[in-house]
């Protein structure tokens, strides 16, 4: 039942074949077949060479890989170990229901129900997974769907604070499943269960070899640590520009500013609509003399009216129903998305770019609607270009980025920034700051935001954003709403990407004919630093200076992500392995100096906060220094999110004051 072929440990069974290999040091690999194991690697790199070694003991079979040691039984069950004799993980069979560990349940197609069972461990804790405002920092006792989806990017890594990483090499729509009894990962439709287990001393070693396998992100160019500015929408050339202008004139910098969506003529022409945007040449020539970069929203969607559906359809470059209406979403008409799967339709979507947009000297996209957004989400109903949507739908946002990514480097471009609404495993290295998609706009958002951008950069996305203020709603002549502005603006002033965005509210919006485009797609109310009274201009303009201030700082932590896969934005774990700091959501690490402690309720003038332990920790807003390993209160005046400074740091505290 279990042979041993060179470094490879496998594993014959009725109706299962296993495979258990080394992935590069410290990384062994587990596929699981119904037949031949076939070579699906995704979006993982090739595979980094190893010296492991296979021994037997009895009737087990050892792997030792670097510090990873895999055993398996002679009966076929596998274990995952530490070079200190600790157990990391474990399959779980129920041989009392006889209930195996590894379920393949075939499908029609080629295609397997698959799941994965592991035993369930006291006292450990997951993160990471990607993006979705679920509330949860800890993801133990959680179930939570393996799919991509508005505000939702499934990134299937999780890191355990038993010491190892776990990737689930699996495109497939599933689920998994972190019970108090067991551990289950689905895929409802795919060919072999497929997974990665990293081991290392602490997680800095875990996420330096998780980005071995799946990419580093490319270095972030300076010029982009500053202010974004964007709002939904600016309707027109004339008014970008304004906007632009009066930055300049008040003395604020902005590192980028942007023109979201519907600038077009017709969803998937990729080009303005030369009556609100005469001369696109001549606004990027004029913010570029301002110092600003330009960002351009575009989205997939191909509406039958465009001038590019049939030649698209009829050269199979777009996403198809396999039943029924070939649209998938309704949004000013019925549309359907390019196939980015398609080696193909990403050369025509980028040709169409290069001669419309980047010959322009526009060269920083907005890659949104990246899921895609269909509805409903029926998955079993997409045939894309590598097969149907049930097995494959996880990978469209990374071909996405793709797109852009190969036509920017074809044309000699080194500093590669796009912004993307979703991601998979190995975005990163195609230079994508992801965000979290259209979120609410008020206090209860903001505290998830907290907790799903520091799952981001356990996913290994160092380059992470979120709308400042939130997306849906917010009243700027609200007062408790200025209050959520003001403290979101200062988490984003400590976020890796500073980005205003939003639909605020418009009383006063206009009605215009439903024949026009704007009648389609109103624009929202003012999302200025100016638009939400003068104390919060004053408390914003001064996070904006303390930003820039930062930016060399920032800089280095880019730099760092870039090379070694460290996230600038860390939950306090990854630092202090202390049992508390796997509870603690509200507070974390900017870069290695900084601890940020964000403010998220109406009202609230003071918090506690846990100084880690093993360091002294200096309060920014005082001076004041505090010995580690215990709780303090500290005041929060609308003005100030507290921040300490680990002792040591060449900052000071008047970079923040």
């Amino acid at each position: 039942m279990v042979r041993t072929i060179k470094t490879k440990i496998i594993v014959m069974n009725e109706g299962e074949h296993v495979q258990i290999e080394p992935y590069g040091k410290h990384i062994v690999r587990v596929r699981v077949s119904a037949d031949e194991i076939q070579d699906l690697d995704w979006t993982l790199l090739p595979k980094e060479e190893s010296e492991a070694t296979i021994k037997k003991e009895g009737t087990d079979t050892i792997m030792v890989n670097g510090n990873l040691l895999v055993k398996v039984t002679g009966q076929g069950h596998i274990s995952f170990w530490n070079q200190k004799g600790e157990l990391l993980c474990s399959e779980l069979w129920r041989m009392e229901r006889d209930t195996p560990a590894r379920i393949l349940r075939g499908k029609t197609g080629g295609l397997f129900h698959l799941e994965q069972h592991f035993c369930t461990r006291a006292g450990e804790h997951f993160f990471g997974l990607g993006q979705e405002a679920h509330d949860l920092f800890d993801l133990k006792g959680a179930t939570l769907d393996l799919c991509q989806q508005n505000t939702k990017s499934t990134i299937p890594f999780v890191l355990s604070s038993k010491g190892y990483g776990f990737v689930w090499n699996n495109p497939a729509i599933g689920r998994v499943e972190f019970g108090t009894s067991e551990t289950r990962w689905v895929a409802e439709a795919a060919r072999q269960i497929d997974y990665l287990v990293i081991v290392g001393d602490n997680p800095g070693e875990i996420e330096n070899r998780y980005c071995r396998l799946t990419g580093f992100a490319p270095e972030f160019p300076e010029w982009a640590t500053g202010l974004w500015q964007s709002k939904l929408r600016y309707e027109t050339q004339e008014e970008l520009l304004s906007v632009a202008k009066e930055y300049e004139k008040r003395g604020i910098p902005l590192s980028m500013i942007v023109c979201d969506y519907f600038h077009w003529p017709q969803q998937g022409d990729w080009k303005f609509d030369k009556a609100y945007w005469p001369d696109p040449a001549a606004m990027v020539k004029e913010l570029t003399e301002m110092g600003i970069h330009l960002l351009v929203s575009i989205w997939p969607t191909v509406d039958p009216r465009s001038e590019n559906y049939f030649e698209m359809r009829e050269q199979n470059m777009l996403i198809r129903a396999e039943r029924g209406p070939g649209a998938l979403v309704y949004c000013r008409g019925a549309e359907t998305y390019y196939d980015s799967t398609n080696p193909s339709a990403r050369e025509f979507v980028w040709k169409k770019v290069k001669e419309h947009y980047y010959s322009l000297g526009i060269q920083n996209f907005w890659l949104d609607e990246a899921e895609p957004e269909i509805g409903p989400y029926d998955y079993d109903n997409l045939r894309y270009w590598i097969g149907n949507g049930m097995e494959v739908s996880s990978l469209y946002p990374f071909y996405y980025a793709k797109t852009f990514y190969d036509g920017q480097k074809s044309e000699g471009q080194n500093e590669i920034l796009n912004l993307i609404r979703c991601a998979f495993l190995g975005s990163q290295r195609f230079g994508v700051v992801l965000w979290s998609g259209d979120i609410c706009a008020d206090f209860d958002s903001l505290r998830r935001q907290i907790k799903t951008g520091l799952h981001v950069a356990v996913s290994g996305i160092p380059w992470w954003t979120t709308d400042i203020g939130g997306f849906h709603g917010g009243d700027p002549d609200s007062e408790e709403y200025r209050e959520c502005m003001i403290r979101w603006f200062q988490f984003g002033a400590f976020c890796p990407v500073f980005r205003m965005h939003g639909f605020r509210d418009k009383k006063d919006r206009p009605v215009s004919p439903p024949v026009t485009m704007d009648g389609f797609c109103y624009s929202g109310g003012a999302n200025e630093l100016w638009s939400y009274g003068e104390e919060a201009y004053s408390i914003m303009e001064h996070y904006v200076m303390i930003r820039e201030r930062l930016r060399p700082y920032i800089s280095r932590q880019f730099r760092i992500a870039s090379e070694e896969g460290i996230p600038v934005m860390k939950p306090l774990f990854f630092d202090f392995q202390e049992e508390i700091c796997y509870e603690i959501f509200d507070q974390y690490l900017f870069g290695p100096d900084i601890m940020v402690c964000p403010v998220y309720e109406n009202g609230m003038r003071e918090r506690r906060v846990y100084l880690p332990a093993g360091e002294s920790w200096i309060d920014a807003a005082t001076g004041k220094e505090y010995g580690g390993g215990g709780w303090i209160t500290v005041e929060a005046p609308l003005d100030k999110i507290p921040l300490f400074l680990r002792r040591g740091t060449n900052l000071k505290p008047e970079i923040f004051n």
